[in-house]
Protein backbone atom coordinates (compact mmCIF):
# COMPACT_ATOMS: atom_id res chain seq x y z
CA UNK A 1 0.00 0.00 0.00
CA UNK A 2 1.04 3.24 -0.92
CA UNK A 3 -0.16 6.11 0.30
CA UNK A 4 0.61 10.08 -0.02
CA UNK A 5 0.09 13.22 1.95
CA UNK A 6 -1.21 15.11 -0.26
CA UNK A 7 1.27 15.30 -2.89
CA UNK A 8 3.56 12.87 -5.30
CA UNK A 9 6.97 12.39 -4.21
CA UNK A 10 7.90 13.06 -8.20
CA UNK A 11 6.36 16.37 -8.22
CA UNK A 12 8.11 16.99 -4.71
CA UNK A 13 11.30 16.44 -5.93
CA UNK A 14 11.29 18.65 -8.87
CA UNK A 15 9.82 21.52 -6.97
CA UNK A 16 13.10 21.45 -4.55
CA UNK A 17 15.91 22.63 -5.69
CA UNK A 18 19.39 23.95 -4.16
CA UNK A 19 18.16 27.28 -2.42
CA UNK A 20 13.90 27.36 -2.45
CA UNK A 21 13.01 24.79 0.28
CA UNK A 22 10.27 26.78 2.14
CA UNK A 23 10.03 25.26 6.06
CA UNK A 24 8.84 27.43 8.94
CA UNK A 25 11.49 29.75 11.01
CA UNK A 26 10.83 28.09 13.99
CA UNK A 27 12.44 24.54 12.47
CA UNK A 28 15.13 26.20 10.34
CA UNK A 29 16.19 27.77 13.42
CA UNK A 30 15.54 24.22 15.37
CA UNK A 31 18.18 22.58 12.66
CA UNK A 32 20.89 25.43 12.81
CA UNK A 33 21.00 24.75 16.15
CA UNK A 34 21.39 21.26 15.46
CA UNK A 35 23.56 21.92 12.50
CA UNK A 36 26.13 23.87 14.85
CA UNK A 37 25.93 21.35 17.71
CA UNK A 38 27.33 18.51 15.29
CA UNK A 39 29.54 20.66 14.21
CA UNK A 40 31.38 21.64 17.11
CA UNK A 41 30.84 17.93 18.82
CA UNK A 42 31.95 15.78 15.59
CA UNK A 43 36.23 15.65 14.68
CA UNK A 44 38.06 15.26 11.21
CA UNK A 45 39.34 12.72 12.49
CA UNK A 46 35.92 10.99 12.97
CA UNK A 47 35.43 10.94 16.63
CA UNK A 48 33.58 12.61 18.95
CA UNK A 49 33.91 15.13 22.10
CA UNK A 50 31.59 12.94 23.90
CA UNK A 51 31.47 15.46 26.61
CA UNK A 52 30.01 18.12 25.31
CA UNK A 53 27.82 15.96 23.07
CA UNK A 54 26.26 14.45 26.45
CA UNK A 55 26.17 18.02 27.95
CA UNK A 56 24.17 19.88 24.74
CA UNK A 57 21.36 16.80 24.80
CA UNK A 58 18.71 18.05 26.50
CA UNK A 59 18.22 15.06 29.15
CA UNK A 60 15.32 13.99 31.25
CA UNK A 61 15.07 11.54 34.50
CA UNK A 62 12.41 8.34 34.27
CA UNK A 63 9.14 9.41 37.02
CA UNK A 64 7.60 6.15 38.39
CA UNK A 65 5.54 9.02 38.75
CA UNK A 66 3.08 9.27 35.80
CA UNK A 67 3.85 12.19 33.98
CA UNK A 68 1.13 12.98 31.30
CA UNK A 69 -0.43 9.84 31.88
CA UNK A 70 2.90 7.88 31.64
CA UNK A 71 4.98 6.28 34.44
CA UNK A 72 8.34 5.41 33.21
CA UNK A 73 11.85 3.69 34.55
CA UNK A 74 14.82 2.68 33.30
CA UNK A 75 15.99 -0.88 33.35
CA UNK A 76 19.93 -2.96 32.90
CA UNK A 77 19.57 -4.78 29.64
CA UNK A 78 23.21 -5.89 30.19
CA UNK A 79 25.52 -4.66 33.25
CA UNK A 80 28.65 -6.35 31.01
CA UNK A 81 28.26 -3.95 28.06
CA UNK A 82 26.12 -0.59 30.16
CA UNK A 83 23.00 -1.14 27.59
CA UNK A 84 19.85 -0.01 29.04
CA UNK A 85 16.56 0.42 28.27
CA UNK A 86 13.66 2.98 29.52
CA UNK A 87 10.34 1.36 29.75
CA UNK A 88 6.90 3.68 29.51
CA UNK A 89 3.96 2.49 30.53
CA UNK A 90 0.34 3.89 30.95
CA UNK A 91 -1.41 4.39 34.22
CA UNK A 92 -3.72 6.51 36.18
CA UNK A 93 -2.35 9.92 37.75
CA UNK A 94 -1.27 9.29 41.27
CA UNK A 95 -0.39 6.11 40.90
CA UNK A 96 3.31 4.58 40.12
CA UNK A 97 4.94 2.42 37.93
CA UNK A 98 4.31 -1.32 39.30
CA UNK A 99 4.73 -4.59 38.12
CA UNK A 100 1.06 -5.37 38.86
CA UNK A 101 -1.63 -2.94 37.38
CA UNK A 102 -4.94 -3.07 38.00
CA UNK A 103 -5.94 -6.63 37.04
CA UNK A 104 -8.84 -5.06 35.12
CA UNK A 105 -6.51 -3.30 32.73
CA UNK A 106 -6.04 -5.12 29.27
CA UNK A 107 -2.77 -6.51 28.12
CA UNK A 108 -1.32 -4.54 25.62
CA UNK A 109 1.16 -4.95 22.75
CA UNK A 110 4.85 -4.26 23.17
CA UNK A 111 6.62 -1.47 20.97
CA UNK A 112 10.83 -1.72 20.89
CA UNK A 113 11.90 1.35 20.25
CA UNK A 114 15.27 2.03 18.61
CA UNK A 115 16.30 6.25 19.05
CA UNK A 116 17.92 7.72 16.14
CA UNK A 117 21.29 9.82 16.26
CA UNK A 118 23.12 8.74 13.41
CA UNK A 119 24.36 5.70 15.58
CA UNK A 120 26.55 8.60 17.39
CA UNK A 121 24.36 10.71 19.58
CA UNK A 122 21.33 10.83 21.28
CA UNK A 123 19.29 8.37 23.62
CA UNK A 124 16.10 7.36 25.49
CA UNK A 125 16.21 10.53 28.20
CA UNK A 126 16.70 12.82 25.29
CA UNK A 127 13.75 14.79 25.98
CA UNK A 128 11.71 14.84 22.11
CA UNK A 129 12.54 10.88 22.36
CA UNK A 130 11.11 10.60 26.26
CA UNK A 131 8.11 12.91 25.48
CA UNK A 132 7.52 10.88 21.49
CA UNK A 133 7.89 7.47 23.48
CA UNK A 134 5.58 8.92 26.53
CA UNK A 135 2.84 9.90 24.11
CA UNK A 136 2.79 6.42 22.37
CA UNK A 137 2.26 4.41 25.50
CA UNK A 138 -0.60 6.71 26.41
CA UNK A 139 -1.94 7.15 23.42
CA UNK A 140 -1.62 3.84 21.64
CA UNK A 141 -1.78 2.20 24.44
CA UNK A 142 1.13 0.29 24.38
CA UNK A 143 4.35 -0.23 26.65
CA UNK A 144 7.15 0.77 24.95
CA UNK A 145 10.49 -0.74 25.59
CA UNK A 146 13.32 2.47 24.19
CA UNK A 147 16.45 0.52 23.98
CA UNK A 148 19.94 2.75 24.27
CA UNK A 149 22.34 0.97 22.19
CA UNK A 150 26.10 1.75 22.19
CA UNK A 151 26.86 4.29 20.19
CA UNK A 152 29.83 4.18 17.47
CA UNK A 153 32.36 6.16 17.07
CA UNK A 154 33.50 4.40 20.55
CA UNK A 155 31.94 1.17 19.60
CA UNK A 156 31.11 0.89 15.86
CA UNK A 157 29.54 -1.71 13.32
CA UNK A 158 28.14 -4.46 14.74
CA UNK A 159 27.71 -3.09 18.23
CA UNK A 160 24.63 -1.22 17.95
CA UNK A 161 22.68 -4.18 16.13
CA UNK A 162 24.34 -6.41 18.75
CA UNK A 163 22.89 -4.53 21.84
CA UNK A 164 19.45 -3.82 20.49
CA UNK A 165 19.30 -7.71 19.23
CA UNK A 166 20.28 -8.10 22.96
CA UNK A 167 17.49 -6.16 24.23
CA UNK A 168 15.13 -8.95 22.71
CA UNK A 169 16.84 -11.52 23.97
CA UNK A 170 17.19 -9.66 27.28
CA UNK A 171 13.00 -10.62 27.86
CA UNK A 172 13.56 -14.23 27.04
CA UNK A 173 14.97 -15.02 30.57
CA UNK A 174 12.13 -15.34 33.70
CA UNK A 175 13.84 -12.99 35.61
CA UNK A 176 13.91 -9.75 33.19
CA UNK A 177 10.40 -10.20 31.88
CA UNK A 178 9.60 -9.15 35.76
CA UNK A 179 10.64 -6.06 34.98
CA UNK A 180 7.61 -5.45 32.43
CA UNK A 181 3.96 -4.60 34.13
CA UNK A 182 1.89 -7.89 33.93
CA UNK A 183 -0.12 -6.54 31.78
CA UNK A 184 2.71 -6.79 28.90
CA UNK A 185 1.86 -9.12 25.80
CA UNK A 186 4.89 -10.48 24.50
CA UNK A 187 2.54 -12.09 21.71
CA UNK A 188 2.17 -8.52 20.62
CA UNK A 189 5.37 -6.67 19.66
CA UNK A 190 6.73 -3.97 17.14
CA UNK A 191 10.28 -2.99 16.33
CA UNK A 192 10.19 0.59 15.42
CA UNK A 193 13.16 3.15 15.02
CA UNK A 194 13.53 6.21 13.17
CA UNK A 195 16.74 7.31 11.03
CA UNK A 196 19.50 5.16 12.85
CA UNK A 197 17.20 3.19 14.54
CA UNK A 198 14.90 2.43 11.49
CA UNK A 199 18.28 0.84 9.90
CA UNK A 200 18.23 -0.80 13.29
CA UNK A 201 15.14 -2.04 12.66
CA UNK A 202 15.84 -3.86 9.37
CA UNK A 203 18.69 -5.53 10.30
CA UNK A 204 18.23 -7.21 13.84
CA UNK A 205 14.03 -7.84 12.42
CA UNK A 206 15.97 -9.82 9.58
CA UNK A 207 18.01 -11.64 12.27
CA UNK A 208 14.73 -12.46 14.92
CA UNK A 209 12.78 -13.64 11.47
CA UNK A 210 15.63 -16.60 11.49
CA UNK A 211 15.60 -17.12 15.17
CA UNK A 212 13.10 -18.21 18.27
CA UNK A 213 12.40 -15.38 20.41
CA UNK A 214 9.69 -17.13 22.17
CA UNK A 215 7.66 -15.95 24.14
CA UNK A 216 8.57 -12.92 21.56
CA UNK A 217 6.30 -12.89 18.74
CA UNK A 218 7.22 -9.82 16.49
CA UNK A 219 4.30 -8.90 14.56
CA UNK A 220 5.45 -5.56 12.45
CA UNK A 221 8.28 -3.23 11.53
CA UNK A 222 7.80 0.27 11.64
CA UNK A 223 10.93 2.18 9.76
CA UNK A 224 10.34 6.42 10.32
CA UNK A 225 12.72 8.25 8.01
CA UNK A 226 15.60 5.04 7.72
CA UNK A 227 18.83 6.09 7.68
CA UNK A 228 20.33 4.08 4.35
CA UNK A 229 22.67 5.66 1.80
CA UNK A 230 25.52 3.83 -0.90
CA UNK A 231 28.24 5.52 -2.62
CA UNK A 232 25.99 6.76 -5.62
CA UNK A 233 24.13 10.57 -5.07
CA UNK A 234 20.54 10.34 -5.20
CA UNK A 235 18.84 13.01 -7.34
CA UNK A 236 17.35 13.78 -2.97
CA UNK A 237 20.81 14.28 -2.22
CA UNK A 238 21.62 16.66 -5.06
CA UNK A 239 18.81 18.41 -5.22
CA UNK A 240 17.64 19.36 -1.62
CA UNK A 241 21.07 20.96 -0.24
CA UNK A 242 19.49 22.67 1.89
CA UNK A 243 17.52 20.42 3.66
CA UNK A 244 16.91 21.13 7.40
CA UNK A 245 18.10 18.46 9.40
CA UNK A 246 20.23 16.44 7.51
CA UNK A 247 23.40 16.92 4.79
CA UNK A 248 25.28 14.53 2.89
CA UNK A 249 28.40 15.51 4.52
CA UNK A 250 26.62 14.51 7.96
CA UNK A 251 25.37 11.65 6.72
CA UNK A 252 28.81 10.65 5.25
CA UNK A 253 30.65 11.27 8.33
CA UNK A 254 28.52 9.23 10.48
CA UNK A 255 28.86 6.45 8.51
CA UNK A 256 32.20 6.90 8.09
CA UNK A 257 32.21 6.67 12.29
CA UNK A 258 30.40 3.96 12.24
CA UNK A 259 31.01 1.09 9.56
CA UNK A 260 34.40 -0.98 10.25
CA UNK A 261 37.45 1.02 8.93
CA UNK A 262 38.29 1.24 4.86
CA UNK A 263 34.48 0.05 4.13
CA UNK A 264 32.26 2.54 2.02
CA UNK A 265 28.75 3.43 1.88
CA UNK A 266 27.98 0.21 -0.75
CA UNK A 267 28.80 -1.93 2.99
CA UNK A 268 25.75 -4.46 3.66
CA UNK A 269 24.85 -2.52 6.86
CA UNK A 270 24.35 1.14 5.13
CA UNK A 271 23.47 -0.16 1.36
CA UNK A 272 20.59 -2.31 1.84
CA UNK A 273 20.06 -3.53 -1.58
CA UNK A 274 23.54 -2.74 -2.78
CA UNK A 275 25.45 -4.69 -4.75
CA UNK A 276 26.94 -6.42 -1.38
CA UNK A 277 23.75 -7.27 0.10
CA UNK A 278 22.52 -10.57 1.69
CA UNK A 279 18.99 -11.96 -0.34
CA UNK A 280 16.62 -12.06 2.31
CA UNK A 281 14.04 -13.31 0.14
CA UNK A 282 14.19 -16.56 2.03
CA UNK A 283 13.19 -14.67 5.46
CA UNK A 284 10.00 -14.47 6.64
CA UNK A 285 9.24 -10.78 7.65
CA UNK A 286 6.15 -9.11 9.22
CA UNK A 287 4.51 -6.53 7.48
CA UNK A 288 6.43 -3.85 7.38
CA UNK A 289 5.62 0.25 7.73
CA UNK A 290 8.06 2.81 5.89
CA UNK A 291 7.62 6.47 6.13
CA UNK A 292 9.10 9.22 4.01
CA UNK A 293 9.58 13.26 4.44
CA UNK A 294 9.30 15.17 1.35
CA UNK A 295 12.45 17.53 2.88
CA UNK A 296 14.62 14.39 3.63
CA UNK A 297 17.93 14.18 1.49
CA UNK A 298 17.89 10.17 2.28
CA UNK A 299 14.00 9.82 1.01
CA UNK A 300 15.97 7.96 -2.20
CA UNK A 301 17.76 5.08 -0.21
CA UNK A 302 14.24 5.13 1.56
CA UNK A 303 12.10 4.57 -1.33
CA UNK A 304 15.03 2.14 -2.85
CA UNK A 305 14.28 0.53 0.13
CA UNK A 306 10.36 0.02 -0.06
CA UNK A 307 10.94 -1.21 -3.88
CA UNK A 308 13.18 -3.31 -2.22
CA UNK A 309 11.28 -5.13 0.10
CA UNK A 310 8.53 -5.38 -2.77
CA UNK A 311 10.90 -6.97 -5.28
CA UNK A 312 11.75 -9.58 -2.51
CA UNK A 313 7.98 -10.66 -1.76
CA UNK A 314 6.88 -8.58 1.59
CA UNK A 315 4.54 -7.10 3.08
CA UNK A 316 5.07 -3.79 2.61
CA UNK A 317 3.21 0.21 2.95
CA UNK A 318 4.81 3.35 2.73
CA UNK A 319 3.42 6.73 4.04
CA UNK A 320 4.97 9.89 2.05
CA UNK A 321 4.87 12.93 4.07
CA UNK A 322 4.61 16.45 2.10
CA UNK A 323 6.62 19.46 4.14
CA UNK A 324 8.58 16.41 6.08
CA UNK A 325 11.85 17.22 7.26
CA UNK A 326 14.10 14.56 8.97
CA UNK A 327 12.83 13.19 12.34
CA UNK A 328 9.36 15.60 12.34
CA UNK A 329 7.60 13.15 14.09
CA UNK A 330 9.15 14.43 17.22
CA UNK A 331 7.73 17.39 16.79
CA UNK A 332 4.59 16.81 19.24
CA UNK A 333 2.55 19.79 18.65
CA UNK A 334 3.35 19.80 14.82
CA UNK A 335 -0.04 18.85 12.61
CA UNK A 336 2.24 16.38 10.43
CA UNK A 337 3.63 14.88 13.49
CA UNK A 338 -0.52 14.31 14.39
CA UNK A 339 -0.75 12.94 11.26
CA UNK A 340 2.03 9.91 11.91
CA UNK A 341 0.87 9.17 14.82
CA UNK A 342 -2.48 8.41 13.87
CA UNK A 343 -1.09 6.35 10.68
CA UNK A 344 1.44 4.40 12.89
CA UNK A 345 -1.60 4.03 15.21
CA UNK A 346 -3.31 2.43 12.60
CA UNK A 347 -0.61 0.20 11.41
CA UNK A 348 -0.11 -1.42 14.94
CA UNK A 349 -3.33 -1.86 15.72
CA UNK A 350 -3.96 -3.94 12.49
CA UNK A 351 -1.17 -5.71 12.91
CA UNK A 352 -1.57 -6.63 16.62
CA UNK A 353 -5.34 -7.03 16.40
CA UNK A 354 -6.76 -4.80 18.81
Amino acid sequence: MEIVRTQSQEVSAQTFGTSNINVPLVIRCMSKLTVCASHFVRRRDFTVNRFLADLLEIKVPASKTPRNGVASKNVTVDSSTGVCARIFYPCSEGKVYTKHPDATKKQLPVVFYFHGGGFTFLSPNFLLYDNFCRDLARDMPCIVISVHYRRSPEHRYPIAYDDSYAALKWLQSTDQIHDLPCTADLSRCVLMGDSAGGNIVHHIGCKAAMEDLKPLSIRGHVLIQPFFGGQERTPSEILLVNAPIVSSEQADWHWKAYLPPNADRDHPACNIFGPRAADISGISLPPTLVTVGELDILQDWQLRYVNGLQKAGKEVDKIFYEGGIHGFHLLAHDKLAKQFRSDVFDFIQEHCQF
